[in-house]
């Protein structure tokens, strides 16, 4: 920028246009939305005095004002302050790495350190044995020892000491969602206002100067998504977006409920079974992408790869379970509860009372005990969007998948309209006796979605998806697995307990820790399965 700002950013700015009208004096080079990012950065400066870095600068204040999904670094050679950001909930990953030299790496995967001489990808056995309990890594962490992320909704301010050591000065919250349910809610009006936050969230997404798509698996939330995406391409003359599916036959009951949504709406549809040996080639890179040990969802790579030949944008109907409480599990907390409490039992006691924490470390805090965070569906909910159920594993599949085939996801159930309209949702407005998501089920019924989709029950991605497939994988790599699981220290409990993450963590193991992941993902799935490095504990 010509105020000397160095930005690098990954993600869109909504709002960009009217950042351009807001900073009017800004001397605009590109078109671009990300620049709006510079533009807003230069305004605060000048407010708060450009020339002088003695006291800090309310970032917080200035960030607040975009609208978008973002990971992004901003270099300000006037104060000698890198900035780190990353949007209100986590569409967009940013991850860091302070080496012992006091280099400070910062990239949105972990595999793009292993380009300097000194990192060294290493567990975290804490954030492992947490994960496989909750089943996603929690908080700021990753599965990587000191390796952390940007907290979503926050700006992290750093600086140079005197020996040129990178040292972490502020993190600054500029949001936070809570989840307030209101005592009464109106269907007779208040569906269509619900409704029409989704659509306007929906339409800024929908900005892009390249091909939309949509993914669409036969349920509510997806569904919904192409059923206001074709109104509102329709409503502003714009090209209708094609919708993509892919599941392991066509009988699936995902595949058959999509193919009903596109030929109500009459919308073009794209479909792709699943090869049957689509696991056996596809997971070393599936893991490679993903950073993770979850290997049931690998139709996601399947998926991105056969859009990515047409479109370059994807909406999704991820982050409407969060919001509307659509997930099973909220119907039994207790029962869930114990689940999580045995799995954390077979780490031995698990304990992280004494790790630090807080503000720009990996953990939020030390409460990890699952009745804490199950007493009620209020608590869950602000539970699971703050500690890492949506950022750290529904978020993060969409966005390290689709990226891994060049695109990006969007997610407009996660606009800031919608967000602020659901937050109120009275609870049995989300859960009732009989179904959940009944709000947004109300507010389905007034568009053109048929009524079986709109009524049509939750079923789990993955296993719903491709579920002989994942069964075969699992049924025959598990006599594998049980012996794997040994080599694992006080993590074999937890493995022997999950065959389907020993067989995630083996590889996971052989690409991430063994080697360069880049040039491991390219070799055949036994081959790495049985070429791992030796265990740290």
């Amino acid at each position: 920028s010509d105020h000397g700002a160095v930005l690098v950013q990954n993600g869109e700015i909504y709002n960009h246009s009217e950042l351009r009208s807001r900073c009017n004096t800004y001397p605009w080079r590109t078109s671009g939305d990300s620049e709006a990012v510079l533009a807003v950065h230069r305004n605060a400066m000048i407010a708060a005095g450009s020339s002088s870095n003695d006291s800090p600068v309310n970032h917080a204040r200035w960030v607040s004002l975009l609208d978008g999904i973002w990971g992004f670094a901003l270099w300000d050679p006037v104060r000698r302050e890198l900035l780190l950001s990353r949007d209100t909930l986590g569409v967009k990953p940013l991850l860091r790495t302070l080496l012992p030299d006091g280099t400070l790496l910062f990239a949105s995967e972990v595999k793009a350190f292993h380009a300097h001489p000194e990192f060294i990808a290493q567990p975290d056995i804490n954030a492992l044995a947490v994960r496989l309990a909750y089943e996603y890594p929690m908080d700021m962490t990753t599965l990587f020892l000191d390796v952390t992320q940007v907290a979503p909704g926050t700006i992290e301010s750093w600086s140079l000491d005197d020996d040129g050591r990178a040292v972490l000065n502020r993190v600054s919250r500029y949001s936070r969602d809570i989840v307030s349910p209101a005592e009464h809610w109106d269907p007779s009006v208040e569906a269509r206002i619900l409704l029409d936050s989704f659509r306007d969230g929906l339409e800024n997404r929908m900005m892009s100067d390249v091909p939309i798509g949509i993914i669409l698996s036969g349920g509510l939330d997806s569904g919904l998504v192409a059923a206001l995406a074709h109104q509102v391409s329709q409503s502003s003359g714009k090209s209708v977006p094609e919708c993509w599916t892919v599941a392991s036959s066509e009988d699936n009951p995902d595949f058959v409920a999509s193919k009903m949504i596109t030929q109500h709406l009459d919308l073009g549809h794209h479909t792709k079974i699943i090869e049957e040996d689509a696991f056996w080639k596809g997971l070393p890179r599936f893991v490679a992408s993903g950073e993770d040990l979850d290997i049931t969802v690998l139709f996601w790579q399947t998926l991105f790869e056969d859009m990515s030949k047409q479109v370059t944008v994807g909406l999704c109907g991820q982050g409407a379970d969060e919001l509307h409480a659509g997930y099973a599990r909220y119907r039994d907390l207790n029962e869930h509860s114990r689940l999580v409490s045995n799995r954390l039992s077979l780490a031995g006691g698990f304990d992280i009372s004494g790790i630090e924490h807080g503000p720009g470390r990996p953990w939020l805090n030390t409460k990890i005990d699952p009745e804490h965070h199950y007493k009620d569906l209020s608590t869950t909910l602000q539970f699971e969007l703050e500690r890492g159920q949506l950022s750290n594993f529904q978020l993060r599949l969409a966005d390290r998948h689709s990226m891994a085939q060049g695109m990006e996801v969007r997610v407009p159930f996660l606009s800031s309209q919608h967000r602020t309209v659901s937050n109120r949702l009275p609870l049995g407005w989300r859960l009732a006796a009989d179904t959940e998501k009944l709000a947004l089920r109300e507010a389905a019924s007034l568009t053109d979605l048929p009524d079986f989709i709109v009524r049509r029950p939750k079923l789990p991605a993955g296993t719903a998806t491709a579920p002989d497939l994942v069964s075969s994988l699992i049924q025959e790599l598990t006599p594998h697995a049980t012996e794997w699981a040994k080599g694992y220290g006080r993590l074999s409990g937890q493995l022997a307990d999950q065959p389907e993450m020993a067989i995630g963590m083996r590889m996971f193991h052989s690409i991430h820790l063994t080697g360069n992941p880049q040039q491991r993902a390219n070799k055949p799935m036994m081959e790495l399965l049985e070429d791992v490095s030796d265990w740290p504990e």
